[in-house]
């Protein structure tokens, strides 16, 4: 019998395929480009690898009764489970995270994960948030 796994799981496994790809990423490009760039070669990576990504995902916000299409959009959304906030900047703030958890309320997924490539060790740049 098989069992399906815990969610949990599923997106920690999500999460170390899309740092892996990053860091590939980051190891061939390093820091100082922009982020479309980044998230272009990031999706080539991911491809590579057979990891499921949506590109510019419209993420709609319902304002009092009212839809407002385009207003926002996830960078990538991986595997339907995480999301991800791609950033070239010379720091991240409190308004990127902010930003990380809100497309994650906003979409209903649990997991997200905000990569800012403007760093020397890419994992200085990477913050992952669970809601």
């Amino acid at each position: 019998m098989h069992e399906s796994r815990p969610e949990r799981l599923v997106s920690e496994d999500v999460t170390h395929s899309i740092i892996g790809a990053a860091i590939e990423v980051h190891k061939h490009l390093g820091p100082g480009l922009v982020e479309s760039v980044y998230e272009e070669c990031l999706c080539h990576e991911l491809y590579l690898r057979g990891v499921g990504y949506e590109r510019q995902v419209d993420l709609p916000i319902s304002y009092r009764g009212v839809k407002l299409d385009g207003a926002c959009r996830i960078d990538l959304l991986v595997e339907d489970a995480v999301v991800v906030v791609l950033k070239s900047v010379e720091e991240i703030r409190g308004v990127h995270e902010a930003q990380l958890l809100t497309y994650l309320r906003l979409s209903g997924k649990k997991v997200g994960l905000l990569i800012n490539f403007n760093v020397p060790v890419l994992k200085d740049g990477i913050v992952r948030r669970v809601l």
